[in-house]
């Protein structure tokens, strides 16, 4: 995709791993240039020096108190960094400035960002956890996500990012690390903390690898104890500290020391690596060769409190060999023992002038000593669509298939399932729910994690009548510390399913949650999505169905999967993306929304739906306004709207081109080799004329007109009690409206009056629905079965287009139906659910010219598979060479610029038709009376449907079409493509 410019990023990671295997270990902040160094060292005190070491907490969401006390250490002591935990964006910029406007040295503001701000800020973007990233093969896109955190804390004058945590994550049962890691893979751990360290370092952020020598392997957290880690030195070299030499290697700038008990490198009982001479001096800057700042883990932790007292606990760590003394509970204490410490000469002057200096050059790297204050305005833009974008390439490329007995993802046969989707645990998982239903029909039940067993029977029996669960379990996405596990008792409700119902099994939790599960066997797929947001939510329901790939791999190994498990699947259906994913500028949108907005506004029409889609990808889908101008509903993208004639082409048009690939029909024989019409003047009629409006039918008949009489005291027209009744029955079965059926025989009527209509006196181009009467008998008498069953029976089920249907209300929840016309002159009463043209009425609703209703989702499933030449979801419906023919202009030379039933743009030098001239000529698709049109354009890939009842509240509205609302749109569509 453009946006990621995926081969420059390539090409960046490449180089940079061409760099590391030279042996590259220079910080990146070192620089011959030190006048601004060396300018510093000169004003500051030998006291000042030492507190340039410290960086203590600060917070955005306290009181005043605690902004005094920060400020006193700023400007009594001269402290050299801040790191902000709690708060929001625009108060700690505020902050920000206050404090460095009160600082003698520009300070260090440093975070602990490692999956973005939101880690400590509201207000702000979560990017998915380390975990979740390391399911990941592409590693331009943590380069990328680096990239993005670098930008925003360049916004709010951060220099210092306290990520990646480069863990090796091998013991499950780790309470601290865990969802933090990239996973147990020493060498993938390497390979994604590069990406992130180069993301933020190529963008003048301070990357921070930690926890080191490895926190990975441990089952305690230093925050509340002193973990044990039990490695021998060669397993160390081997697996935790590897990633940490690769970082070194590339030019790293700081590493954070955790505090652990490992007896291996350090023999003194009890003493935490933090503050180990042998961990940080011997090891870490001798052995490794590090020559950037080395940071401790927080100094108010009980990994090192338990032991040192606040003061002295400070000294202990410099003398190890820290360069930042992070989170001292203490500072004017620490600054007194320090300088015992230069005193009883356990450290000397020099030493600490020398870490003083190297955080300056720090400084300087960042641009310190060219300090503006933040902008606080811009701290607004914080999060863009940009932010979004990496965010959700970043998930897709996570999800990770681990079991698919007989490719069952993606689903393919829609026609042959009957769906529940299960949700389990946290409710928060309507974009999940949300997401399916723009595939298939599915019905949703949910139930919690400690339901009872006779909550449990109760769900089996209702889920019987299905041949597909998929399963979700959903565990809290507040943070990586929370509870991952699968209860038992929801472990024993899964296998019960999975031995009742073909069963898929989507876990938007931990890797680790897998060892919960008794068996996996048991389900036919597997799919696991790391964690619960939202946008997780929307990628694995898109996954499922072949909206969208899957290639991530298993970070970690679990119960039942080895590490790097994974099975890729392809796309096969359309997704639901962002404009610039589809290479469209947002702002082309907005122009969209004006447009609409000016036509509800005039009246032109009470709302509408807008949907566009490139490349098999829907990057527009938006409902605007209400059902009606009494502005009590507004409308949703699942309400459906009558088609009205774009019926033509999702009705009768692909019954036909399956009846012509199958050689049941040959278009240029007459429509008489198929119906009974030798008696009639429609016998000799070409069917391909008759489809390309060219054989000389009669535009319209209003055959309601003959069912009404005139009411001798009223003089207004009513309708003949011979011919309706209120009730349905079999002599009276076609429902017209509500409370309005018509005489069985009424429809043989109907065809007689066509079959003796005259003919045009020349073959010129007329538009005509006569011809789609014909068409409708000819495929019933063909099949032996109504219209509406062929079409869900060959197609729509299959497309998963259950909300384009004829006879909605049977189908459909009534509040879901946008009505038409108010029909004083026909049915008297508002048109909700009933088909508007009143031909098709009189036919039960059943015409092959209008009748049918859809929301803009489903109808643009059967517009993508014209565009794909006949083809969706692994499907073939019909040959592209009938698609071809169908949508290719059939008398151009005529001056007819139609298709074979599909309308066309106008001709060259021809006014009208339904299209702006942006469009090409290959381009094909129809509109409707009641203000629809669909349209998609081979040359572009491109689809756009929109939906309006425009003849609301009666049809001498024609606004919408005098302001060419529809053509507007398209307009600017395909600006947006061409620019």
């Amino acid at each position: 995709m453009h946006y990621l410019r995926k081969i420059s990023l390539l090409f960046i990671y490449v180089l940079f791993f061409i760099f590391s295997s030279l042996g590259q270990n220079k910080p990146v902040f070192q620089s011959e240039n030190n006048y601004w160094v060396d300018s510093i060292m000169s004003s500051l005190s030998n006291e000042e020096k030492i507190a340039q070491l410290f960086m203590v907490i600060a917070y955005s969401n306290k009181d005043n108190a605690h902004k005094r006390s920060i400020t006193n250490l700023i400007t009594k002591y001269n402290i050299g960094g801040l790191m902000f935990l709690q708060g929001g964006p625009v108060r700690q910029s505020k902050l920000t400035n206050y404090y460095q406007e009160k600082s003698k040295i520009p300070l260090m503001i440093a975070i602990d960002a490692e999956w973005g701000l939101a880690m400590r800020l509201d207000s702000s973007h979560s990017f998915p956890w380390q975990m979740t990233l390391g399911a990941i093969q592409q590693p331009e896109l943590i380069y990328q996500m680096g990239k993005e955190i670098a930008r925003q804390c360049k916004l709010l004058g951060i220099h210092m990012n306290f990520s990646p945590v480069v863990d090796v994550n091998s013991n499950p049962q780790n309470p601290i690390i865990n969802n933090r890691s990239f996973g147990e893979d020493p060498l993938k751990v390497a390979r994604m903390s590069n990406a992130y360290m180069y993301g933020m370092q190529d963008h003048n952020i301070l990357a921070c690898a930690k926890h080191f020598p490895g926190h990975g392997d441990t089952d305690k957290d230093s925050h509340k104890t002193l973990p044990i880690v039990n490695h021998s030195r060669n397993h160390l070299f081997n697996v935790d500290l590897l990633p940490f030499n690769r970082l070194i290697q590339s030019g790293l700038s700081s590493v954070m020391v955790a505090h652990l008990n490992v007896p291996s490198l350090e023999d003194k009982d009890n003493l935490p690596t933090s503050l180990s001479p042998r961990v940080i001096k011997g090891l870490l800057k001798d052995e490794l060769g590090f020559k950037g700042l080395v940071i401790t883990d927080g100094l108010n932790m009980k990994g090192v409190t338990n032991s040192y007292k606040p003061g002295i606990v400070d000294v202990k760590a410099l003398l190890a060999g820290n360069d930042i003394l992070l989170c001292s509970e203490d500072v004017p204490r620490a600054i007194k023992e320090i300088k015992n410490a230069i005193k009883n000469k356990e450290i000397t002057q020099e030493e600490i002038d020398s870490r003083c200096r190297k955080i300056l050059m720090a400084k300087k790297w960042v641009g310190l000593d060219r300090y503006m204050p933040i902008d606080i305005k811009n701290v607004h833009n914080i999060t863009t669509q940009s932010t979004y974008l990496i965010d959700k390439e970043l998930v897709k490329s996570s999800l990770t298939l681990l079991q698919n007995y007989e490719n069952l993802i993606p689903l393919k046969r829609l026609d042959t399932l009957k769906i529940a989707s299960l949700t389990i645990g946290d409710k928060n998982n309507s974009a999940f729910q949300d997401m399916l239903i723009n595939y298939a029909d599915i019905d949703f039940l949910q139930i919690s994690n400690n339901a009872d067993l006779s909550e449990q029977a109760l769900l089996l029996n209702k889920l019987a009548k299905y041949n597909l669960v998929i399963i979700s379990v959903h565990q809290s996405n507040k943070n990586p510390w929370t509870s991952y596990k699968i209860d038992k008792n929801t472990d024993i409700l899964l296998q019960s399913i999975a031995l009742q119902n073909k069963v898929i099994f989507a876990n938007f939790s931990n890797p680790y949650s897998l060892n919960s599960l008794i068996f996996t066997n048991n389900f036919d797929a597997v799919l696991i999505s790391y964690q619960n947001s939202s946008v997780a939510q929307e990628q694995t329901a898109k996954a499922i169905f072949g909206g969208q790939a899957i290639i991530g791999r298993l970070p970690v190994s679990t119960r039942h999967f080895d590490i790097n498990s994974g099975l890729n699947t392809n796309k096969i259906r359309m997704s639901y993306i962002y404009p610039e994913e589809a290479d469209i500028n947002s702002s082309y949108m907005y122009k969209i929304d004006s447009i609409v907005e000016y036509a509800i506004e005039n009246k032109a029409t009470p709302g509408c739906q807008v949907l566009i889609a490139k490349d098999g990808d829907i990057f527009f889908n938006k409902s605007y306004g209400y059902h009606t101008y009494k502005k009590e509903v507004e409308v949703r993208n699942k309400d459906v709207y009558d088609l009205a004639s774009i019926t033509k082409i999702v009705g009768t048009i692909p019954i036909l081109m399956k009846m012509v690939d199958e050689n049941k029909i040959d278009l240029d024989k007459y429509i008489g080799d198929y119906l009974n019409l030798k008696k009639t003047n429609k016998n000799d009629l070409i069917i391909r004329e008759i489809l390309a409006h060219q054989a000389g039918l009669q535009p319209w008949i209003p055959f309601y007109k003959k069912t009404l009489v005139k009411d001798s005291l009223s003089g207004l027209m009513q309708l003949r009690d011979t011919l309706y009744d209120i009730n349905e029955s079999e002599k009276f079965p076609y429902k017209v409206a509500e409370g309005m059926f018509l005489h069985h025989t009424y429809c043989d009527s109907i065809m007689e009056e066509i079959y003796m209509s005259e003919l045009l006196e020349n073959n010129d181009y007329y538009y005509s629905d006569l011809g789609y009467y014909l068409f409708k008998e000819m495929i019933e008498n063909y099949y032996n079965e109504s219209l509406s069953v062929l079409l869900d029976k060959y197609f729509y089920h299959k497309l998963g287009m259950e909300n384009l249907t004829y006879l909605p209300l049977l189908f459909l929840d009534e509040r879901r139906i946008v009505p038409t016309e108010l029909d004083f002159e026909f049915r008297s009463q508002l048109l909700k659910g009933y088909v508007h043209d009143m031909g098709a009425a009189m036919q039960g609703g059943v015409g092959g010219h209008a009748g049918l209703f859809s929301n803009a989702n489903d109808l643009a499933k059967i517009m993508q598979m014209y565009l794909q030449k006949g083809e969706y979801a692994g499907e073939r419906y019909f040959s592209s060479e009938v698609v071809e023919e169908f949508a290719s202009c059939q008398y151009c030379d005529d001056g007819n610029r139609r298709g074979v039933g599909f309308d066309k743009p106008a001709l060259e030098d021809h006014q009208g038709g339904p299209t702006c001239k942006c469009v090409s000529y290959s381009s094909f698709g129809h509109s409707g009376f009641t203000g629809t049109l669909a349209w998609v354009d081979p040359s572009t890939n491109m689809l756009y449907i929109f939906l309006s009842n425009r003849i609301h509240p009666d049809s001498d509205n024609k606004k919408l079409l005098d302001m060419n609302i529809r053509t507007e749109i398209m307009q600017v569509i395909f600006d947006s493509v061409n620019d």
